[in-house]
């Protein structure tokens, strides 16, 4: 069985790959769509999809090893909810069941016939980009505690932190 999960990950944190590693628990292979692949350096997209790619990439192989069974594919989001899922669907293999905690892409998948199932949150007001990205425009260090060491190093190479407090400063 494959399933499918969709989000847009800036960053990941440790709570995706607690859901990604509880998905692959219960399918073969597993399918990871980097959404809104053509959002970056705006306050809640920062990064791109090549760096959220290698954040997710990177964690994985250091705390899954064996990657053979995730396929991590960027897509550009439509604004256009009526089309939204045959677009993602037409980007990726086939899949069986689609894993996410979004109401609505719940609701856009059942409409569209297409097994759900929900996974556990890991300690939510913890592990949620947008904390993450409060705090690093806060210039609070506990964000780092929050990512696996990959994405912590993905950052630092792209001067993240710079780049999180520059799309939310403003001229006052």
């Amino acid at each position: 069985m494959r399933g499918m999960i969709v989000g847009r990950f800036q960053p990941f944190h440790k709570g995706h790959l607690s859901v990604i590693r509880y998905i692959l628990n219960e399918v073969d292979d597993l399918i990871v769509i980097i959404a809104a692949s053509q959002q970056s350096h705006q306050p809640k997209n920062p990064f791109t999809a090549g760096e959220r790619y290698d954040m997710i990439h990177n964690s994985l192989i250091e705390e899954l090893k064996d990657i053979t069974r995730v396929i991590i594919i960027p897509a550009n989001d439509l604004n256009d909810n009526g089309l939204w899922v045959a677009h993602i669907t037409r980007l990726v293999p086939k899949f069986d069941i689609v894993y996410t905690n979004n109401p609505h892409t719940r609701y856009l998948f059942e409409q569209a016939g297409k097994k759900v199932r929900t996974p556990p949150l890991f300690e939510r007001d913890e592990y949620s980009a947008e904390h993450v990205r409060d705090l690093m425009k806060k210039g609070k260090k506990e964000w780092q505690e929050l990512l696996p060491k990959a994405v912590i190093s993905v950052l630092a190479n792209l001067d993240g932190l710079a780049r999180i407090k520059a799309i939310n400063s403003s001229d006052k």
